[in-house]
Parts: C-alpha cells; sequence; structure tokens
C-alpha cells in the first residue's frame, strides 16, 4: 500500500501550494484567497522508487458547528482518518494564532503522526520563525516554503519515514489493461452536481450544500461500480459570462472546462425545478464542440407533480433539440433514484465514443446511403460522388469519406449521412463527425 499524507491547516496557509509540489502538477486552485479549497483532493507523488499519496484538504475550523466551515472541516478529518502521516502547516510569517492552538488539541486526539511544517518562511531566520511554534508541543517544526522548493525534500524523507516501507508487489500491473471511464459531471451552480457524486459512492465524499458556488475546483475520484474502473469529476456550475466576476470563479470555470475537454464521457445536470436556460444551452454547445459523449440528467425530478413535468419533458425537447443523439434521464440525487438506468447511458455512450469501425462495413453502409438518396446536384457543378469510407479517429467517431466533388455536399445531406451512420451502428450518446475529402482530377490541367 501507498502512504497516504494529509497536508491540515487553517486557512491560506499553502497547503494547495505545497499540494500541487508533491504532486508535480497544477491539480489544484492556488490563490492569495482564505478558503478557496474545499473539498478533500487526491493526488499522487513520488521519491525515488517509492511512491505516495497527498491529500490536500480546505481550511481547518475544528470548532465551528454549522455552514460550510462544518462540512469543510468533516471532509479534513476524513482526510486525517485516512492517513498514516499528518503535515501540520502553520504561517511563518503570521505566527501562531488561536487557530493553530485549536488544530493541535484536535490533532493529539487522532492518533496520526504529525509533523509540525512552518510555511512561507523564505528569507526568514530558522530562529526567529519556529521559536513561537515550540508552544504547540508536536517536537521540531521543519521549516519550508512550498512556492520555492526550499526544505520540501526534508519534508518527504521525514513523513515517509514515519511509516513502514514494504516493496509494492505489482501496483503497476493491477487493471493495467483497462483505463478508467472519466465522467465529468457539469451544469449550472446549485443543480445537485455534488450530490449526484455522493449517490453514485453511497458516502458523502465532497461538499453538498444549498448554496451556490459551494464547490470550486474540479475533483477527481476513482469509482468502481459492476466491475468498471471511473474515475468521477466532479466540477464547478458555470454561469454566465456577465455574472462572473470573481478572479477565483474565473479560474473555477476554467477548470470545469478543462475537465469536459479531458472527460470521456460527460454528464449535464440540469434543474427540473427551474425553467432550462440559455445557460444550459451554451454547456451543452461547449461539449458538443469538444466532442466528448454526453448524457442529460433532469435531477430533483422526485418534486414534481405530473403536470409539471409533463411541461418540463416539452421544455427540455424543444430547447435541447440537437442533442438529439443523447440519452435523457428523469432523476432524483438526493433520493438516488434513476442511477442505475443512467450509468447504463454512461456506458454505453463510452461504448460508441470509444467504438471501431470497420472499413469495408463503413463503405457498404455509405453505399446504401447513397443507393438510398444519392448527393444532390448543385445548379452549375458537377454531382458529388462518395466513392468510400474509413475511420478517421475515436472520441468522437470520425468518419472520413473520399469521393469527387465532395465540396458540393450540403449540410443537409451530410446530417443524413450522419443519422444513416449512426442508425447503422448504434452510436447512441456520442457526437459523430463526417469529414469529405476530394480526390485530385490528375487531367485538370
Amino acid at each position: 500500500m501507498k502512504p497516504v499524507i494529509a497536508l491540515v491547516g487553517r486557512p491560506n496557509v499553502g497547503k494547495s501550494t505545497l499540494f500541487n509540489r508533491l504532486t508535480r502538477s497544477r491539480a489544484a486552485l492556488v490563490a492569495d484567497y482564505p478558503g478557496l479549497t474545499r473539498d478533500r483532493h487526491y493526488g499522487e507523488g513520488r521519491m525515488g522508487d517509492r511512491p505516495f499519496l497527498v491529500i490536500d484538504t480546505g481550511g481547518f475550523e475544528p470548532v465551528v458547528k454549522e455552514g460550510v466551515l462544518q462540512e469543510m472541516a468533516k471532509q479534513t478529518k476524513q482526510a486525517v482518518a485516512e492517513s498514516d502521516v499528518v503535515v501540520f502547516m502553520v504561517d511563518g510569517r503570521q505566527g501562531i494564532t488561536p487557530h493553530d492552538k485549536a488544530i493541535t488539541d484536535y490533532l493529539r486526539k487522532c492518533g496520526r503522526p504529525v509533523i509540525l511544517v512552518v510555511n512561507k518562511a523564505e528569507g526568514m531566520k530558522y530562529t526567529a520563525v519556529v521559536a513561537d511554534f515550540y508552544e504547540l508541543g508536536l517536537g521540531d517544526p521543519l521549516v519550508i516554503s512550498s512556492a520555492h522548493g526550499d526544505g520540501v525534500h526534508t519534508l518527504l524523507e521525514e513523513a515517509l519515514g514515519k511509516v513502514p516501507y514494504a516493496p509494492a508487489e505489482t501496483e503497476d500491473g493491477i487493471a493495467g489493461e483497462q483505463r478508467p471511464v472519466r465522467l465529468a459531471v457539469v451544469g449550472r451552480p446549485n443543480v445537485g452536481k455534488s450530490t449526484m457524486i455522493n449517490a453514485l459512492l453511497g458516502e458523502e465524499r465532497v461538499i453538498a450544500f444549498d448554496l451556490p458556488g459551494t464547490t470550486r475546483d474540479a475533483i477527481e475520484i476513482p469509482f468502481e461500480r459492476d466491475g468498471k474502473h471511473y474515475t468521477l469529476v466532479d466540477t464547478a456550475g458555470l454561469r454566465k459570462r456577465g455574472k462572473v466576476f470573481q478572479a477565483i470563479e474565473k479560474f473555477s470555470v476554467v477548470k470545469t472546462l478543462q475537465a469536459i475537454s479531458e472527460a470521456n464521457v460527460v454528464l449535464l445536470l440540469l434543474d427540473a425545478q427551474q425553467d432550462i436556460s440559455e445557460q444550459d444551452a451554451h454547456i451543452a454547445g461547449f461539449v458538443l464542440e469538444s466532442g466528448r459523449a454526453l448524457v442529460v440528467g433532469i435531477n430533483k425530478w422526485d418534486g414534481l407533480p405530473p403536470d409539471k413535468r409533463r411541461e418540463v419533458k416539452a421544455e427540455v425537447e424543444r430547447k435541447l433539440h440537437f442533442l438529439s443523439f443523447a440519452k435523457f434521464h428523469y432523476v432524483s440525487a438526493l433520493k438516488a433514484t434513476g442511477i442505475g438506468a443512467l450509468m447504463r447511458s454512461v456506458d454505453a455512450a463510452y461504448a460508441a465514443a470509444m467504438a471501431k469501425l470497420s472499413t469495408p462495413r463503413l463503405t457498404r453502409v455509405l453505399e446504401e446511403a447513397v443507393e438510398h438518396q444519392a448527393p444532390p446536384r448543385r445548379q452549375g457543378s458537377i454531382r458529388p460522388k462518395l466513392r468510400y469510407a474509413h475511420q478517421g479517429g475515436q472520441n468522437p467517431p470520425i468518419i472520413v469519406i473520399h469521393g469527387n466533388s465532395l465540396e458540393n455536399v450540403g449540410d443537409d445531406y451530410k446530417r443524413y449521412l450522419e443519422k444513416h451512420f449512426r442508425d447503422a451502428f448504434s452510436l447512441t450518446g456520442t457526437p459523430l463527425r463526417i469529414e469529405f475529402r476530394s480526390g485530385k482530377n490528375p487531367f485538370a490541367k
């Protein structure tokens, strides 16, 4: 088993900066803004031949009894319970605070080895930085700068030294043949994305709170269901551009758009108890442009009377008609109803996005389509001739059609071909792209 290191401390002491340095990534959002991280965030690191896991946590408020801060404290306590070593970070420039003492009292009772780390100590004398922190009674403090990397190697050596080293047998070989499906859950703020993640996992893994903008970072969570492996990505809610004011929210939007681009399948959540907005259509349009497989979930379905349900279904069909290739599910994340059917559609969408289409069969389907309806001839031009087709890519599937005068094929006929290929190969849940490549006439001159 890999050692697990939990990073704990009050807000804005540099936990996410250290997390990014230990994992050699930019997975965690970092800004000079307290309370940016809220959910616990996992990452992998390595020192020499020894791998380890790191858990980034939100600012720890052990004495708060209500609100989002209480939910953040639950996340931190769970991270401590899962860890082998706790790295307790304090701010060397601010000195010791009552908040630090409250966290120390909690960590004494947790039964885990604790390493006291004084961060933001670049350019300061060691004795001046650490003098106050001996009062916490956690031994000799380590002085580091997570932003510049000073002292981080020493910290890792001490942290890993507290965990017995057993060389991994064949960790890299576990499920090496099957890559997990990346499933990104996206939508407007407060539609129930985090509640859906928790419903899938069967535990309160991410903070679900009745407050728009609770999730700020894109949180990745490994997940297994019916023997299949997934990586769930909980994302920040996407609002209209004109309503995004804070720099933090702009970073969150970027992380969400990255999560969509890197996903295999996107689950777009809508709120059944609110109108389908222009913003919902914009998010769906971005997923479509990215070429990601898509499943649409209409959440909070349990609280609607029958007449309202009919209205919502009609509105969804009217406003999101361009997503006709996707499956729509009416679900309740809070009560975990409709989850099984939704996940079956996720599997089907992934299978369609990654389908391998043989050239002989693609060409036969193309010939059948042309025989049933030939491409129209534009005035003053040669009728296009579609000769053969082959696959040009996956996720989304790309079908490349070769022939002559294909620049004269109109959008209507292209949509006809797309529907014909989609029906022939059962490509449900994924966009399909068709590219035309005309051959050159050697006698043109």
